[in-house]
């Protein structure tokens, strides 16, 4: 069996002050993308985020506003493979100015366009931007991919990647918010002065899970699937995300929300089998405090200048509460 180390007083100290150094860190870079209702520098919301919004203005406070994020989801590194194999795939043909044979089978008059900014599109956190003035808020999103036909209309495409024995379709709750990703694209991409088409395009790979063996590889088949945007409600959407992060007060939470849900049940029932504190005695928080304050006592005692080398009272009480945890 692996032996345990056991830090020294001194190399725990040390750590501690690591921890509280990095989660300082982390905290400052956190309260750069935290509403300031003081604030005059331009709030940036990604378009992931305005879909929070729209998912729970709760959540959406909570996060945006009060730093608390929801739980997170493990990466769709899959998903993110074909992506990046397509992405490689559409620029080929957008050096060569010509379409890919998917966009002549599904008889897309286009080809890839190959703006000098698309690069710069497509990162996750800089993405195609605008900063509306009257509300001071930038919102930004990444495109995956972008076609241009022969009157240099622009239109938006998105990589979609699944595994559905049936016929892929738009239909469905959570793709909803497939089509709101592509009408928040062709919004920020008309506020940059282009022109953009209505409809835009899903290029939808379907994974083949009949296959008698995997044998190291994975096949799909590929469709292009139309979409007709509406984007009007935009700009009505981002001006109540801001009216949310301005209020004082947390917004009601949204009737589906899952998070929501989990968090007022799991209170209640805390609440119920959370059994009354002895007169007396210390929380975990109070012990974890007491533990904490004697070892930088020790330490203080221990290596400071002109102390005597003697065991503080703290660091005795630390030392017997260690024994309890």
């Amino acid at each position: 069996m692996p032996r345990l180390k056991i830090m020294s007083l001194e190399e725990s100290v040390r750590h501690e002050e690591q921890e509280r150094m990095s989660a300082e860190i982390f905290r400052q870079k956190k309260a750069r993308y935290l509403f300031d209702p003081s604030s005059k520098i331009p709030f940036r919301l990604s378009r992931s985020r305005l879909e929070n919004f729209l998912s729970c203005p709760r959540c959406f406070y909570l996060d945006r506003r009060l730093g608390i994020e929801p739980p997170g989801m493990p990466a769709f590194t899959l998903n993110s493979a074909v992506d990046e194999l397509l992405k490689k795939e559409f620029d080929i043909y957008r050096r060569m100015k010509k379409a890919h044979p998917l966009m002549e089978r599904f008889g897309v008059r286009a080809i890839p366009w190959a703006h000098p900014l698309l690069e710069e599109w497509r990162q996750p956190f800089k993405g195609i931007s605008y900063h509306h003035p009257s509300l001071n808020v930038v919102l930004y999103g990444a495109v995956d991919d972008l076609w241009v036909d022969e009157e240099r209309t622009a239109m938006v495409v998105d990589y979609k990647a699944t595994c559905s024995q049936g016929p892929v379709s738009l239909e469905g709750p959570y793709r909803q918010a497939y089509k709101r990703q592509m009408e928040v694209y062709q919004w920020l991409l008309r506020r940059q002065g282009f022109v953009v088409s209505e409809t835009g395009y899903f290029v939808y790979c379907n994974g083949n899970k009949s296959l008698a063996q995997f044998d190291s590889r994975l096949e799909f088949s590929i469709e292009i699937i139309p979409y007709h945007g509406r984007d009007s409600w935009v700009e009505e959407a981002l001006s109540q995300a801001l009216a949310c992060l301005t209020k004082d007060s947390l917004p009601n939470s949204s009737p589906d929300c899952g998070y929501c849900h989990y968090r007022q049940r799991a209170h209640s029932k805390e609440e119920e089998s959370t059994p009354e504190p002895e007169a007396g005695s210390r929380s975990s928080s109070e012990l974890s405090i007491i533990v904490q304050k004697g070892r930088m006592e020790a330490y203080r005692y221990q290596f400071g200048v002109g102390h005597k080398k003697r065991t503080p009272p703290l660091a005795r009480e630390a030392a017997q509460q260690r024994e309890l945890f």
